[in-house]
């Protein structure tokens, strides 16, 4: 037996009944918070929530003496057991790096996992030591405003970051004092919702469940992630929080792991709601039973436990496994020996220059050019430019949904960090209105149009049923096209938007997304090409709204496109191809695939794939060389590509590499008719592809 286990065992068998449920009791301190009940061991955590509860705008941490404050008040109590202070640290913390879903379109698990060892550093600094993050809901309906939270679509994609983030947040040894203990959200499906309706109902299949939507919480386990968050979703009828089979069965019986789960905001209580318990004693025994360790704020564990215990309804064993597991944690993240936070580290740890600077790299390598006709990008020979509409003086508008510790004061403005990058010589004008915008347009060279979402329009429960541009913004590009200048769109968003007629009508097309903190800076050295965009697409872009869900990976149907087009899976109205696809981006220069080869025709431990890469164009440049894999024939639907692989490459004009996979049986196992998981004999297509719709292609089998 371990020393954490020992240890743990020996705590237990002093804690009364009370004090073990105390520890399942997660409590949001306010105006009414009796410090009193931490004295008596009925807090196990406090969630530092203050007013950002759904993650739009500021809201003060409790701070780090406050949080020493109630941290000597539970040392009070009788057995010293110190508290778990968490708190959403989603994409940073005083360092507001770009949203999740452009941190996926940096491809770079690397960066991902830097960017979340600087959140965790600084948020540890003003005593937060448990984030609720990464979430890893896959989404394939952009109408979700949570979609900007998560990692798009892909479930290999969303793999590699989960396992990155997770380190992040807790390097090897979550106790040391710059790291927390991170928590995988939510589990699972909630990016199911139907309707892109927030907290609403999802139905999906087993063998869908099990390829697509669990892999991302499963390589999190595997990277020692401490803890895990139920849903708000009701999932093929049972609600997550009460979900034996998903959070005991597979999280536990089949992966191993051995943290705990918490609940989402009073998601115990809303059982109630959902119709499966009469009462909150039976919400709360439901959960429990399910294996939802900690409550989170409904007090219906605190209120309710003791009686359920004694009455029988709840066997006192989920009561003592359930401390033992949040004990755990606690002993791991280092609380016994040092529960208090040293009041001189947010001095130093915040807001470095090195975090900035990772920042700033981040948001460039997460923008996507998604158009450049004629080269218009990068800006240059131009003497008199227009930027112009809502976003010229943006601030904190550039942060993005859950930023609670974000502060607008810490952003350069975004006319201001233009003015500071633009090449000398170079006049910029700066207009929000759109009838002095169209003014000034006839007196310059070319027109930067920024446009897309306020932050507000994004996040929890921040839905939409129309993914077009915010009202007016397609008029005013429409005006502004009309003129005949040249015209550049910087988009700014949580999600991807239907932007086909937009796009059109411009020359070129950049998706910044929510870019964080140096998300201004960034974009100044990408438009005059001090550096250039390095984003590919995790998500796909639909044509219009009335074509989600769309994703990369679909099945083929028994009448797909090419086989016979009058009776094809279609819209009549409408191309069935996506505006931009899932992989897809550009950048400065250009690149050529050319000289696919196989290591032979039939996979037999490892496959090796290469090609070759160059860059054609005038400029380095980075290039995501992405492997995808299509199963022709399954004892269940195949999709018609998988991606399996990606890496970046970084290559100077005229230069060619060549890029090797190893694809083995085990990337190409998959849920079969039977329920077992493992590859199928057959033959498969294998591509290597700039994006989710090229590539070389080539064939392999397995016998």
């Amino acid at each position: 037996m371990s020393d954490t286990e020992s240890f743990v065992n020996h705590l237990l068998s002093q804690m009364t009944l009370e004090e073990k449920i105390g520890q399942l009791n997660q409590h949001s301190p306010g105006d009414d918070f009796d410090p009193e009940l931490l004295r008596q061991g009925k807090v196990g955590s406090i969630i530092n929530a203050s007013g950002a509860l759904t993650g739009q705008g500021f809201s003060e941490s409790v701070g780090v003496e406050v949080s020493n404050h109630l941290q000597q008040a539970a040392l009070e109590a009788r057995l010293k057991i110190p508290l778990l202070f968490g708190r959403d640290v989603i994409h940073g913390y005083r360092t507001v790096f770009p949203i999740p879903l452009a941190q996926a379109a940096a491809f770079d698990p690397g960066v991902a996992q830097q960017a979340a060892s600087i959140a965790a550093r600084e948020a540890s600094s003003e005593g937060i030591k448990w984030t609720f993050a990464p979430m890893l809901d896959i989404a394939r309906d952009p109408r979700w405003g949570r979609v900007a939270e998560g990692n798009g679509e892909d479930p290999l994609l969303g793999s590699r970051l989960a396992a990155a983030v997770v380190r992040g947040f807790q390097g090897e040894d979550m106790s040391q004092p710059d790291k927390i203990v991170a928590c995988a959200k939510h589990y699972v499906g909630y990016g199911a919702a139907e309707g892109g309706r927030d907290y609403d109902n999802g139905e999906i299949s087993e063998p869908t469940l099990r390829d697509i939507y669990l892999p991302p919480f499963e390589s999190a386990v595997r990277a020692g992630v401490g803890t895990l968050m139920s849903a708000f979703i009701d999932l093929n009828g049972v609600p997550a929080t009460a979900n034996r089979c998903l959070l005991t069965d597979v999280l536990r019986g089949e992966w191993g792991f051995d943290g705990f789960v918490v609940s989402d905001w009073d998601s115990v209580l809303e059982l109630v709601y959902h119709g499966v318990a009469e009462d909150p004693a039976q919400a709360a025994a439901l959960a429990l039973h399910a294996g939802v360790e900690m409550d989170m704020v409904s007090r219906t564990y605190i209120n309710t436990l003791a009686a359920s215990v004694r009455s029988g309804n709840v066997p006192a064993e989920e009561v003592d496994e359930a401390a033992h597991r949040i004990l755990r944690i606690k002993q791991r993240a280092g609380l016994f020996e040092n529960p208090f936070t040293d009041p001189q580290r947010a001095a130093r740890d915040l807001l470095t220059a090195e975090s900035r600077q990772l920042a700033r790299q981040f948001a460039r390598q997460s923008m996507v050019l998604l158009k450049n006709e004629g080269n218009l990008l990068p800006l240059q020979g131009f003497r008199r430019i227009l930027v112009a509409g809502d976003f010229i003086h943006a601030r904190g508008e550039l942060f993005g949904t859950w930023t609670p510790n974000g502060r607008s004061e810490d952003v350069t403005p975004l006319d201001q960090a233009l003015r500071q990058v633009a090449p000398k010589g170079v006049e910029l004008r700066f207009e929000a209105y759109t009838d002095m915008a169209l003014h000034h347009a006839h007196y310059v060279d070319a027109v930067v149009l920024l446009v897309g979402e306020h932050p507000g329009r994004s996040g929890e429960n921040a839905n939409v049923s129309d993914l077009g541009l915010p009202p007016g913004q397609a008029e005013f590009i429409a005006a502004m096209a009309a003129l005949g200048k040249p015209l550049v769109l910087v988009v700014f968003s949580g999600r991807p938007l239907a932007i086909t007629r937009p796009a059109a009508l411009a020359q070129a097309v950049l998706y910044a997304w929510h870019p964080g903190i140096e998300g201004a800076a960034a974009l100044g050295e990408v438009l005059f090409g001090l550096q250039a965009p390095g984003g590919r697409l995790p998500i796909t872009f639909p044509r219009t709204t009335g074509q989600v869900p769309i994703y990369y990976n679909h099945k083929n149907s028994g009448r797909p496109l090419g086989r016979d087009n009058l009776f094809a899976t279609r819209y009549v109205d409408l191309l069935s191809n996506p505006l931009y696809p899932f992989g897809y981006g550009l950048t400065y220069t250009t690149f050529q695939y050319a000289n696919l080869h196989l290591s032979a025709d039939v996979l037999r431990g490892g496959l090796e794939i290469s090609a070759e890469v160059t860059n054609t164009g005038p400029r380095s440049g980075r290039e995501v060389v992405q492997l995808y894999v299509r199963d022709l024939v399954g004892s269940l639907t195949r999709p018609v590509r998988e991606l399996k692989d990606f890496q970046a490459l970084e290559l100077r004009p005229g230069e060619t590499r060549r890029v090797c996979f190893t694809l083995t049986e085990e990337m190409l196992a998959f849920t079969r008719a039977d329920g077992s998981k493992g590859a199928e004999p057959g033959k498969f297509h294998v591509w290597v592809a700039s994006h989710s719709q090229d590539g070389l292609q080539g064939e392999f089998e397995i016998k």
